[in-house]
């Protein structure tokens, strides 16, 4: 990639040194014709507004997936079983402890439940369920669904979102995080998910969610066949959102793994992962911390430290991620020693999101 010409390049650099919003032509310029080392000074600029240069942080994740069951359809998808298909399961309540007790044994940490939209379920299901596993492990910091879960077990249970947001914060949640966005872009719902639901509909439930004080996060998959166009359409519906809410601490952006899915594909290249993540931190310049993805990109995820990210999870199991073909690096010591020589100081940090230092 070519470097962008010095007198287009120096006012983008004096508006970013000036603590200034570049706008959504000027992010796609950068992407299109900014070299690699361009990237990363800006975003290096914007990360320095909130993180000390040469430090990062990580904690250990847990992805346990609740159900396997859905009928969403996504063409993204290995990991999803329909009803009446063989294979099927639903953990119970003592199911779920046991695994979440495994991980407990391993210190500090927390975990994501991952599910999928099971018609056998409800809001009461879910309240019931993880009551329990609250009650047995209180100081675990738990992720019991997603945004899009959560907007489907409100309308199987006929109920409005703020009703059910309120419904799951009388007993107990804490987080329901922005997982399953993918790309929120209208073209790129309809055409690889079209049952799971729209753009508008998205923000309106995780709108409900912040205003009843359960905490949320943002997310982004790349990597299929999403447009540049597509890519921007998210990043400028999330920061307009976060304009409007400032309640989101963290975005974390990761990659499509191809393998057992209906729609297929190849992996993209390390390089398109961290120029992209570059431009989430100089875009998103609202969110304190830009995530790196440990669990899809796995030592390359620390070059992101470089390109603006400040933050990452060591996963320990993800079966959607597994189904997709994709291998869980479990040689945590390795990943981070690798941080190391690049001149990060890695610190272990508290688990919730809203904490990393």
């Amino acid at each position: 990639m070519e470097m962008i010409e010095e007198q287009i390049f120096t006012p983008l650099r004096n508006k970013v040194t000036q603590g200034r919003r570049i706008s959504l032509q000027e992010a796609e310029l950068l992407y299109q014709r900014a070299s690699d080392e361009q990237l990363q000074e800006l975003a290096l600029i914007v990360r320095s507004r909130f993180h000390p240069e040469k430090e990062a942080s990580w904690t250990r994740m847990c992805i346990i997936n609740f159900t396997n069951i859905c009928i969403a359809k996504c063409d993204f998808c290995a990991f999803y079983r329909l009803p009446h298909q063989e294979g099927t399961y639903t953990l119970t309540a003592e199911e779920l402890v046991r695994s979440v007790e495994i991980f407990h044994q391993g210190g500090d940490g927390y975990i994501g439940f991952n599910g999928g939209f099971n018609p056998k379920l409800s809001l009461a299901t879910y309240r019931e369920v993880f009551g329990e596993v609250r009650r047995r492990f209180p100081d675990m910091v738990l992720y019991e669904m997603t945004i899009p879960e959560f907007m489907f077990y409100c309308k199987l249970s006929k109920v409005p979102y703020e009703e059910g947001a309120a419904y799951l914060k009388a007993s107990g949640t804490a987080w329901i995080p922005g997982g399953g966005a993918e790309v929120l872009s209208p073209s790129f719902r309809l055409r690889h998910s079209p049952g799971k639901y729209t753009v508008d509909d998205y923000f309106q439930a995780q709108a409900a969610v912040i205003r009843q004080g359960i905490g949320s996060t943002a997310t982004m998959m790349i990597g299929m066949d999403e447009s540049p166009r597509e890519r921007f359409e998210h990043l400028e519906r999330l920061r307009h959102f976060q304009d409007l809410w400032k309640k989101m601490p963290s975005f974390l952006c990761w990659t499509y793994k191809p393998w057992n899915t209906s729609f297929g594909g190849q992996e993209i290249s390390d390089q398109d992962y961290l120029r992209w993540l570059a431009i989430c931190r100089i875009f998103l310049d609202n969110f304190k911390h830009i995530r790196t993805s440990v669990l899809t990109r796995h030592e390359v995820a620390l070059h992101g430290l470089r390109y603006g990210a400040d933050d990452l999870d060591l996963p320990t199991s993800d079966e959607v991620i597994s189904k997709a073909g994709g291998e869980i690096p479990t040689d945590h010591k390795k990943i981070l020693d690798h941080g190391r020589k690049l001149g990060y100081s890695l610190k272990r940090r508290a688990a919730s999101l809203a904490q990393p230092s």
